[in-house]
């Protein structure tokens, strides 16, 4: 169990220093991402690929974060708060104009062999959206 805590831990501070490189080595070559409110993807090259869009569309830091793992260490969740700025236009959401979000999100994990194997991110997207652009 403390080792999968650890796991995430690492996984998320490398998130928020904009690490890529060690961001990517905690995945499984065959890791599997299901995508909020989208599609599923397998393997770290189609993940990799994911996370230019998400950093060429968006800057985000994570806080509050809670992680939890099972008994064994094969599974895992966190819950946090995404702070972002909406850089650049992503495909049919609205305009970015740079704005800010404060956002609730959660994600859950499988953990084989020390490494991220799956990874499936929750946020309320309808809220994202109304704080970008609210009506």
């Amino acid at each position: 169990m403390q080792q999968a805590t650890q796991l995430i831990e690492q996984y998320y501070q490398a998130f928020n220093n904009g690490d890529m490189d060690t961001f990517l080595s905690l995945l499984t070559d065959d890791v599997v991402h299901d995508i909020n409110q989208g599609d599923r993807e397998q393997g770290k090259e189609a993940f990799t690929k994911f996370m230019q869009k998400m950093n060429h569309h968006y800057r985000e830091q994570l806080e509050n974060i809670v992680v939890m793992a099972n008994a064994d260490g094969s599974r895992a969740a966190a819950e946090f708060v995404v702070l972002g700025e909406y850089l650049n236009t992503d495909e049919g959401l609205p305009e970015a104009k740079g704005q800010t979000y404060r956002l609730p999100a959660g994600a859950f994990f499988d953990i084989r062999d020390g490494k991220v194997a799956r990874v499936t991110n929750y946020y309320n997207l309808g809220d994202w959206i109304e704080q970008v652009d609210p009506q």
